[in-house]
C-alpha cells in the first residue's frame, strides 16, 4: 500500500497561529493555538503537536512545512533590526534621507517622515562612479574599500548594503567590494549587493530595499535557524519552504539569503489560496477580505490572477501600494501581492477620542492578553468583545470548546472604555446599540483596505464577489459587502486558518528582474534587445531552481509613456517577441493604463523600464477539500439572541454547523460555528453550501452602477 503523506503549514498571526495540514487523500485537518511573542517557533511546534494527537502519528510523516510569518515586517516596525552599514558611491550618502518628496498626509506641512533604517554615521562612501550605461567614468577606489571593510569590524556591524550609482548596468564594482568586505568583515556578517536585490533603476528604491534587506536579515537568520533547530530536536526531518510577498514559495536558504522577499510573507498566503479556490470552484473575480486578531487585509483577483504590484512601503501605517498615499514607510521595490492593510481586527482595541467618536486601532490587545472576554486579564474593549456582547459569538467557548471566554467580561469592558453615562437611562442608548455602533466603525475602517484595491484601482466592487476568511472575517463580510454593493460573498472551508491553507496550494518559484532602457516597438533591434534580455533572466531563473523541467514561465514587462515617472506591469506569453506580440504589449499596455488612470496618450511612445521572469514548480495541490477532519463543539448548538443594528433588531437565531446547509438557500438570520471561526448571515441574506462546501452568502443590494 502507497503511505500517505502529509504537508503542513502554519501561519503566524499576532493573537493567533493557524496550523494547516493536508494529507495527499486530501484530508484537511486544523489547529489554532494562541501565539507565542517570546518565541513564535514555539507556537508552531504547539500546533503541530495538536495536530500529531489528532492523526495518531509520529513528526516524521510529515515531509515539508511551509511558513508564512510576519517577523520581517515585525523587525522593521518595531525597529529591531541589525546594526546595519550603507556603502555607497561618494556623493550619494543621503539619499536614504532624501526619498522622495511625497508624503502621505496632504494638510500636515511638518509631517515628519521616520528615521532611515540606517543611521547617518553608519552610511559611509566610496569613490567611483559608472555612467547609466554601465560605463566606467571614476575608478573604484580599492585602498579606501579595505580600509572600510577594517573600519566596519570595528563598529561590529551585523550588516552591509552594498548600493553603487547605476550597477543594474554594471555590477563590477559592488562585485569587487563585496569581494573585499568578504574577506575581511566576521564571516556572520550579512552582506549584500543592490544588483543582486533589486537591478532596476531609481536608486532611492534601489537603495532603500538593499537596506530593507540587509537590516532584516540576521534577525530572519535568527529566527530561521531556531526553528529548524527546534524541528529537528522534535523529530521533523522534512524541507521548510516560506511564503515570498509575491506568493510563491522559497527554500530556507534563499530566504536567508535575500529575506526582503519575505517582508509581506503573513498577507500572501491567504490571496494565494483564494485565487486557487476561486478559479476551480467558478468565482474568477474576487475581493479577498481576510480579517485576523490584529488587521484586516484586503486584495484583488481579477480572472483568477493575483495582482502584483512593486511600488510598495512598508511601516507606513496603512500599507499599501497607492502612489497617492506614499512617504511614510520605506521603499521596497520588490514583486508583492497587492494587498491593503488597516489596523482593525477583532482585538483590536476600542477607545473615545477628545470628541467622544468612537476609533477603533491600531493597537492591539494581542495574544497576551488578548481581548477582555477570553477573560485572560485583558480590561480593554476590543472588536471580538463587541462581537461577543452583540451574541455574535459563543458566549461561553470559541474554538470547540478549546478556548473558555466570558460575555460579562465584555460588557463590562464595552462599559468602561466608553463610559457608563454613554450607557443608560440618561441617553436611551443601549449596550448593544454601542456594540453595534463598534461593528459598524470596524467596517467602515476596514472598507478604506478595500477601496484601496478596487475603487483606488479603477475597479467597481460591485463587478466582485467577496471572497472572506481570518478568524473574524466571517463575522463582518455580509455588512462589509452590503456597505460596498457586492452582491455575493464565499466563507471558504477553513475560513478561520484559510492563509494556512492557502500555503498548501501555493508553488514553489523565484523570480529575477533586469533593467532595460529603450522603445516599444516592432522593428527587429527593438524586438531583438526585449528577447535577448527575456532569455538572460530566464537562464538566471532556471538555474536558481537547478534547471527544473517541470519549471512554468511567466513573463511580465514594464512600461510606460515616456515622460512618465512610473509604470505599469504587462503580461507576456513568449520569449521569442514577434511583431504581433509587440503589437499586442502596446495594446495590452493602453487597456490597462485606461483601466487603471483612465485615459491614454494616443500615438505617444510607450518605454521600455524592465522585464521580469519567475520560475514556478506547481504544487498540483487540488483547492477542493476532499475530506475535513472536524473538531465540533460537545454540547449541542442552540439558538442565540443576536443583535442586527436598528434595522435588524434583536432576534432569536439559529446556530448551525457548515454541514447543516444545503443547495437550498436558508434565510438568514444565521450563526455558523466551526472550530476555527464564525459566520454570521444576517436577516435580509441567504446562505447555501456550494459544490466545494463553500458558505455561499447572498445579499440584496443595488443594481445599479
Amino acid at each position: 500500500m502507497t503511505q500517505i503523506s502529509y504537508r503542513i503549514a502554519a501561519d503566524i498571526g499576532g493573537t493567533f497561529t493557524d496550523i494547516a495540514c493536508m494529507s495527499s487523500d486530501g484530508t484537511l485537518v486544523t489547529a489554532k493555538v494562541r501565539s507565542t511573542p517570546h518565541d513564535y517557533g514555539e507556537g508552531i511546534l504547539d500546533g503541530m503537536h495538536v495536530l500529531l494527537a489528532r492523526l495518531d502519528l509520529p513528526m516524521s510523516y510529515f515531509d515539508s512545512l511551509l511558513h508564512a510569518s510576519t517577523i520581517a515586517t515585525n523587525t522593521i516596525l518595531e525597529g529591531k533590526g541589525a546594526n546595519t552599514a550603507l556603502v555607497t558611491t561618494a556623493g550619494f550618502r543621503d539619499v536614504l534621507e532624501l526619498r522622495r518628496i511625497r508624503v502621505p498626509r496632504l494638510y500636515e506641512p511638518l509631517y515628519a517622515k521616520p528615521e532611515p533604517l540606517v543611521a547617518r554615521r553608519s552610511r559611509f562612501e566610496i569613490a567611483e562612479r559608472l555612467a547609466p550605461g554601465g560605463d566606467l567614468i571614476v575608478p573604484l577606489d580599492t585602498p579606501r574599500a579595505k580600509a572600510l571593510a577594517h573600519e566596519l569590524r570595528a563598529l561590529n556591524i551585523e550588516a552591509v548594503a552594498i548600493c553603487f550609482l547605476h550597477s543594474y548596468a554594471n555590477p563590477a564594482h559592488e562585485d569587487q567590494v563585496e569581494a573585499i568586505f568578504r574577506d575581511i568583515l566576521p564571516p556572520d556578517c550579512f552582506i549584500c549587493t543592490s544588483h543582486d536585490v533589486l537591478p532596476e533603476v531609481r536608486e532611492y528604491e534601489r537603495t532603500s530595499t538593499a537596506v530593507v534587506n540587509a537590516y532584516v536579515a540576521p534577525v530572519v537568520r535568527q529566527y530561521l535557524t531556531a526553528l529548524e533547530r527546534r524541528l529537528e530536536k522534535a523529530g521533523f526531518a522534512g524541507r521548510v519552504f516560506m511564503m515570498q510577498s509575491s506568493g510563491g514559495l522559497l527554500d530556507l536558504e534563499k530566504v536567508v539569503s535575500r529575506p526582503a522577499t519575505v517582508v509581506e510573507s503573513g498577507p500572501a498566503a491567504g490571496v494565494v489560496g483564494a485565487a486557487r479556490l476561486g478559479k476551480a470552484a467558478g468565482y474568477p473575480d474576487l475581493i479577498t477580505f481576510d480579517m485576523g486578531g490584529t488587521t484586516a487585509k484586503a486584495a484583488l483577483i481579477q480572472d483568477g490572477c493575483l495582482s502584483i504590484t512593486d511600488d510598495y512601503e512598508v511601516g507606513g501605517g496603512i500599507s499599501m501600494s497607492s502612489a497617492l498615499a506614499k512617504g511614510g514607510g520605506y521603499a521596497l521595490k520588490l514583486p508583492i501581492i497587492d494587498v491593503s492593510e488597516v489596523g482593525a481586527g477583532g482585538g483590536s482595541i476600542v477607545r473615545l477620542d477628545a470628541g467622544g467618536v468612537i476609533k477603533i486601532g491600531p493597537e492591539s490587545a494581542g495574544a497576551v492578553p488578548g481581548p477582555a472576554c477570553y477573560d485572560q486579564g485583558g480590561e480593554k474593549a476590543t472588536v471580538t468583545d463587541a462581537n461577543m456582547a452583540l451574541g455574535y459569538l459563543n458566549p461561553k467557548a470559541l474554538a470547540a470548546g478549546t478556548v473558555i471566554v466570558s460575555k460579562a467580561r465584555a460588557e463590562d469592558a464595552i462599559r468602561q472604555a466608553l463610559g457608563d453615562q454613554a450607557i443608560g437611562k440618561e441617553t436611551a442608548i443601549t449596550l448593544l446599540d454601542v456594540a453595534y455602533g463598534i461593528h459598524s466603525v470596524a467596517n467602515a475602517t476596514m472598507m478604506r483596505a478595500v477601496k484601496a484595491v478596487s475603487t483606488y484601482r479603477g475597479r467597481n466592487p460591485r463587478d466582485f464577489t467577496m471572497l472572506a476568511f481570518g478568524g473574524n472575517g466571517g463575522m463582518h463580510a455580509a455588512a462589509l459587502a452590503r456597505e460596498l454593493n457586492i452582491g455575493r460573498v464565499i466563507v471558504p472551508v477553513g475560513a478561520g486558518v484559510f492563509s494556512a491553507v492557502g500555503l498548501l496550494f501555493a508553488d514553489t518559484e523565484t523570480g529575477r528582474s533586469l533593467a532595460l532602457a529603450g522603445e516599444l516597438g516592432e522593428t527587429l533591434e527593438a524586438r531583438q534587445m526585449l528577447t535577448e534580455a527575456l532569455a538572460t533572466i530566464e537562464t538566471v531563473v532556471r538555474q536558481d531552481m537547478k534547471h527544473d523541467a517541470a519549471l512554468n514561465i511567466r513573463r511580465t514587462v514594464q512600461l510606460r509613456y515616456h515622460g512618465q515617472g512610473y509604470e505599469l506591469s504587462i503580461a507576456l506569453d513568449d520569449a521569442e517577441v514577434t511583431p504581433d506580440m509587440a503589437r499586442q504589449l502596446r495594446d495590452d499596455f493602453i487597456a490597462e493604463h485606461q483601466r487603471s488612470y483612465g485615459y491614454v496618450h494616443d500615438g505617444k511612445a510607450i518605454e521600455l523600464v524592465s522585464v521580469r521572469v519567475v520560475g514556478a514548480i506547481s504544487s498540483n495541490a487540488d483547492p477542493r477539500i476532499q475530506r475535513l477532519a472536524r473538531v465540533e463543539a460537545a454540547e449541542p448548538l442552540a439558538p442565540r439572541q443576536a443583535y442586527f443594528g436598528p434595522f435588524g433588531g434583536l432576534r432569536e437565531t439559529p446556530v448551525i454547523r457548515r454541514d447543516m446547509l444545503s443547495e437550498t438557500p436558508a434565510q438568514g438570520p444565521l450563526i455558523i460555528e466551526e472550530y476555527e471561526g464564525t459566520t454570521v448571515v444576517p436577516p435580509d441574506c441567504r446562505a447555501w453550501l456550494d459544490s466545494f462546501s463553500n458558505i455561499v452568502i447572498d445579499l440584496d443590494v443595488r443594481k445599479e452602477a
